[in-house]
């Protein structure tokens, strides 16, 4: 039964390895002296200005993680919309349907939550 794991074992072994090798060479034998053109931030290929660790609008951090909350839940509809009819033939139809529609009410609910409270406004 075991047996079974073994290619999965082996890859993961060999990932972790290779992955390993690559840093440790690249620390190695990668350039070390620090010079200020290597320094600088790296901005389209334009001068950068201002400093490099300014302060960012905690709205920002807000609006990126509402994003991927809701891209990943959305991700969830293509498995769904992909065995739809399978649905009106299965004897899990009913269920399956009103199970979709709750989780696409707690989508919507959440989504109101976040524009009511201004979270998705742009200033």
């Amino acid at each position: 039964m075991l047996l079974e794991y073994l290619p999965i074992a082996i890859l993961i072994v060999l990932a972790t390895g290779l992955a390993s090798l690559v840093v440790i060479l690249g620390h190695l034998f990668g350039p070390k002296r620090q010079t200020d053109a290597k320094a600088m931030p790296y901005e389209s290929g334009m001068n950068p200005y201002g400093p490099g660790t300014r302060r960012m609008s905690v709205k920002f951090y807000l609006i990126a993680v509402l994003f991927i909350l809701f891209d990943i839940e959305i991700i969830f509809f293509l498995p769904w919309a992909v065995v739809l009819r399978d649905f009106v033939d299965n004897s899990l139809g009913i269920f399956a349907l009103v199970e979709m529609f709750v989780f696409i009410t707690i989508l919507l609910v959440g989504y109101v939550y976040a524009w009511k409270k201004g979270a998705l406004e742009w200033e």
